[in-house]
């Protein structure tokens, strides 16, 4: 099993690729609660370049919310990660499968939300 929704976007820059992915992820009912440049991060603490590398940590309160209620510590497995990464020819997005993620947890009912939250984060895939 996989464990992201991946794309790549031809001919784009990270940034106009984040900006597409943001207003993506919200017609789907996603907000962004956390961003990590890695990139400027490792220059930061390594002094070390790398590729433009950002972690959007994407959430959908109704899902998060039902999730938490059925299994108060899978927020330690929340936000849903989107990646976006400068490859060659474009920008790389992966969104985490939380259907992989949850294989963790023996809970049929948690899965089900799972697929739910995987079905959004491929449609919003698609949109960017």
């Amino acid at each position: 099993m996989t464990y992201t929704i991946t794309r790549i976007i031809p001919d784009a820059g990270i940034d106009a690729v984040e900006s597409r992915t943001r207003d993506a992820l919200a017609a789907q009912g996603f907000g962004v609660l956390t961003e990590i440049d890695v990139k400027a991060t490792m220059k930061k603490k390594l002094d070390i370049e790398m590729p433009a590398y950002r972690i959007l940590g994407a959430c959908n309160p109704g899902m998060a919310y039902e999730a938490i209620g059925i299994e108060p510590r899978v927020g330690a497995m929340l936000p849903c990660n989107v990646i976006l990464r400068e490859v060659e020819g474009g920008v790389e997005v992966s969104a985490v499968d939380p259907v992989a993620s949850m294989q963790a947890i023996d809970s049929a009912e948690l899965k089900s939300i799972a697929a739910k939250v995987r079905d959004l984060l491929a449609k919003a895939m698609d949109a960017i």
